[in-house]
């Protein structure tokens, strides 16, 4: 093992990955009498057992939220939560404790309970591997954002949002906004040596407005934000906020019930990326392939999809919602080729799933705290662009829908069916926009819907900032994106 001094010497540099190694060291061990030798015993003490694999995971997240209604602030909050969580793992069984006392005897405590998952080489000797600092990127400031705007100009933003909507048209009654801010820090222990850490800034704003007209209501939603400080949301990006709600809740006003049944759709491009997300994303997690449950299972190699779609899972991509330094368990994050030309080429993984499957770990390994065991999540998950222009994509529907933004969907993991309400929709006719729907929920599979796909726009782009992913009951910022994209066949549950 590198001697303590050597190991502080190296945390002097402003690299960044030690940079934020420095800082996760200051925040969750130095305070409570840790240091990586500490980290290291705890871990021998785990792997004595003859467990396959053990780590820590220590985290401290401070958040902060504001909401705006009816001109008044209805809620402020702040919070600091921090703790540890100690996993040991031996084959498919994952023993797992977590504390939010981060001190010597608690952690100790954690390791003697979780190594009983396996009594293999009760009480041997282990040689843990020296510290090694796991690579890492920089995607990101590690800026805290609750910090970058004070409580004052905070409230004022709010207030901004309120005041633009509705000087953009009268028939806008009621606006609600919402302004949430995270600073999240993380340092990660392996037992194989690996020390990785992340600083993990996260910011979203959220505009809601509703417009009345003739006795109607009708609501429209906007928002964005990403992994950065507060000013990114300046004048300029409050106004197209403020724009996209209010146009989104003007159209509904005007829309009729939407027709029912199997029709030509058109995707637009961007946010309804979730639908991909949902419908084909999910089932290409490791952990329901290997146990045989993804109607993806064993099929690597295999066409899924027409030619033409290729989907990626990247978290690589800066300052994006969903992109990480690391993951949640020490990975560097990685761009993965899911879906290549319409084949299979892989799976998304953590190192459990990835071990019993003989491949690599892709730096999915994700969970939502110190208190949850990670699984494989998505990152930033998309579908790359193709060669026709949107328009002609539009153009070429005879009869069919073409749903530009969508609300809440659900799949079924094992047989791909999926579910999704759309919130933006319009009916079109021999190549022209008619009139806006309401109320088309579109019904397919995932794996078919992707054979399905006829046309892919140039125009491939990603959602705006405000995915949350949602497994097992644990909740996970990501990403969405997509190009522009017609599908055949595709059966829609309409109002008419």
């Amino acid at each position: 093992m590198r001697g303590q001094g050597s190991y502080n010497a190296l945390m002097i540099s402003r690299e960044p990955t030690l940079a934020r190694l420095a800082t996760a060291q200051s925040l969750l061990l130095e305070p409570f009498g840790l240091s990586p030798t500490h980290l290291q015993r705890a871990l021998g003490e785990i792997m004595s057992h003859g467990v396959d694999d053990a780590d820590l995971y220590f985290q401290t997240t401070r958040s902060e939220g504001w909401s705006l209604e009816e001109g008044i602030v209805k809620t402020g909050s702040f919070s600091i939560d921090q703790g540890v969580g100690v996993r040991a793992v031996s084959g498919e069984k994952t023993a797992f404790a977590y504390s939010d006392d981060l001190s010597w005897e608690s952690l100790i405590d954690a390791a003697h309970t979780v190594r009983s998952i396996s009594a293999q080489g009760q009480g041997r000797k282990v040689r843990v591997p020296a510290v090694k600092v796991s690579k890492s990127r920089s995607l990101y400031p590690g800026v805290d954002p609750i910090a970058t705007l004070d409580s004052t100009a905070k409230v004022a933003l709010l207030e901004k949002v309120e005041r633009l909507a509705k000087a953009k048209d009268p028939r806008v009654k009621q606006v609600m906004a919402g302004l949430a801010a995270e600073h999240d820090v993380v340092l990660v222990a392996r037992a194989d040596g690996t020390l990785a850490a992340d600083v993990r800034p996260l910011i979203r704003l959220s505009v809601t407005v509703i417009a009345e007209q003739s006795g109607r209501r009708e609501a429209g939603s906007s928002g964005g934000g990403g992994r950065f400080g507060l000013a990114y949301f300046d004048d300029d990006m409050v106004q197209s906020y403020v724009d996209e709600a209010v146009s989104y809740a003007l159209t509904n006003l005007e829309a009729r019930p939407a027709p029912a049944g199997e029709m030509v759709v058109v995707l637009g491009a961007g946010w309804p990326g979730i639908l991909l997300h949902e419908a084909v994303g999910h089932g290409l997690e490791g952990d329901f392939n290997r146990k045989g449950s993804s109607a993806f299972a064993g099929r690597i190699g295999q066409r899924v999809a027409a030619k033409g779609v290729t989907v990626l899972d990247d978290g690589t991509i800066a300052d994006r919602r969903g992109s990480l330094n690391i993951d949640d368990e020490g990975h560097t994050s990685q761009k993965n080729v899911l879906i290549e030309d319409g084949i299979l080429r892989g799976y998304i993984q953590d190192s459990m799933n990835a071990r019993l499957m003989g491949v690599k770990a892709t730096g999915n390994g994700r969970r939502e705290s110190y208190a949850h065991v990670p699984m494989p999540r998505m990152t930033n998950t998309y579908m790359l662009g193709g060669d026709k222009a949107p328009e002609e994509i539009v153009a070429s529907i005879k009869k069919g829908l073409y749903a530009t933004n969508f609300g809440g969907g659900q799949v079924d993991i094992t047989s791909g069916k999926f579910v999704f309400s759309a919130s933006q929709a319009y009916w079109v006719e021999n190549g022209q926009i008619q009139y806006p729907v309401k109320g088309a929920t579109l019904v397919g599979n995932g794996p078919d819907a992707l054979t399905r796909v006829s046309m892919i726009g140039n125009d491939m782009k990603l959602d705006s900032g405000v995915g949350t992913c949602g497994k097992e009951g644990q909740s996970v910022p990501v990403g969405v994106g997509q190009p522009t994209l017609r599908i055949d066949g595709l059966t829609v549950g309409g109002t008419a």
